[in-house]
């Protein structure tokens, strides 16, 4: 019944988004992702707080009310939910880290201008669900003022980055550091990017090095890159809208080695050309997920994506 529940949010932009409904894509996988949900649930209101709760051994759930003023990043460790209270609660100047860490889900956050860091870093982690927040800084500063918006590196897999708003970014989210570092990433770098909103942005969004990414049902506009695909990497890129994006999804450029893309049942508007200098063999995802119709995508997106929603 959630399912079915679920789906008909998906296609119907007015319908509510189910609290408890679970992932879809990779974090479903190899035993799911659940978080905290094993353990007590708890408020922070500070970010000292934050570090605290986060970084016990326990599992737990952590409700973020308000928005906490940080710097550098806040360490998550194995099963942990972190959650925002209501559509305003979040962090800025400031990140969460997963790295060695798994089952962890990050949800209903708003995490602005991570000055000299990721918003978001998953470091050779596992299980990790990344749903229904917003994420953005800006172009007025350098490129490297800010790093990326979610970083997904060192051999991570099992993720899913779902319904967020990702905004106004150079560097917005690169899965796989290096071109040196395939001995560690190569079969590794599992990922799902579906339903987000990416928009005002420069490029990542997302670039992918040696993984395995299905990028289904997102709304791409105003952008100058969308979907880059690297050394080697497989990426399915189905059923999602761009509008005003120059160069929509490429293998090229950047890298010392192509990446390969399937392009199919993608929507472009104001759009250049793609740029796919090998056609992948990854067609077929290793779960169940429906693809909405390209008609539905802008609408539902826009309505659903970010904080607010669960």
């Amino acid at each position: 019944m959630k399912a079915l529940l679920l789906v008909a949010a998906m296609l119907n932009p007015a319908a509510p988004l189910l609290a408890d409904a679970g992932p879809i894509g990779y974090a479903t996988l190899a035993g799911g992702t659940t978080g905290g949900a094993a353990g007590p649930t708890v408020t922070v209101t500070t970010w000292a707080q934050l570090k605290t709760e986060a970084g016990k051994k326990t599992p737990e759930t952590i409700r973020i009310n308000g928005i906490l003023q940080g710097s550098g990043q806040v360490q998550v460790r194995n099963d942990k939910t972190i959650v925002g209270v209501g559509a305003n609660s979040g962090i800025t100047g400031g990140g969460l880290k997963i790295s060695h860490y798994d089952n962890v889900i990050i949800r209903n956050l708003k995490i602005s201008f991570p000055v000299g860091t990721d918003a978001i870093t998953v470091q050779d982690a596992q299980h990790v669900w990344i749903d229904h927040n917003e994420l953005w800084s800006d172009r007025a500063h350098d490129i490297d003022y800010y790093d990326g918006l979610v970083d997904i590196t060192h051999a991570s897999d099992w993720v899913t980055v779902s319904w967020n708003k990702i905004h106004d970014h150079w560097k917005t989210s690169l899965v796989g550091h290096d071109d040196d570092n395939g001995g560690e990433d190569t079969g590794h770098l599992t990922v799902t990017y579906h339903h987000n909103e990416f928009y005002n942005l420069d490029a990542r969004t997302p670039s992918v090095r040696f993984g395995t990414a299905h990028v289904f049902n997102n709304y791409f506009h105003n952008n100058v890159n969308g979907v880059h695909s690297r050394m080697g990497a497989q990426v399915l890129v189905e059923g999602n809208v761009f509008t005003n994006v120059q160069t929509p999804i490429k293998t090229t450029t950047l890298s010392v080695a192509d990446g390969y893309a399937v392009e199919r049942n993608n929507s472009y508007t104001g759009c250049g050309p793609n740029n796919i200098t090998r056609t992948g063999s990854f067609t077929n995802p290793p779960y169940a997920y429906t693809l909405d119709p390209v008609s539905s995508v802008a609408a539902a997106v826009t309505a659903n994506a970010g904080t607010g929603h669960i």
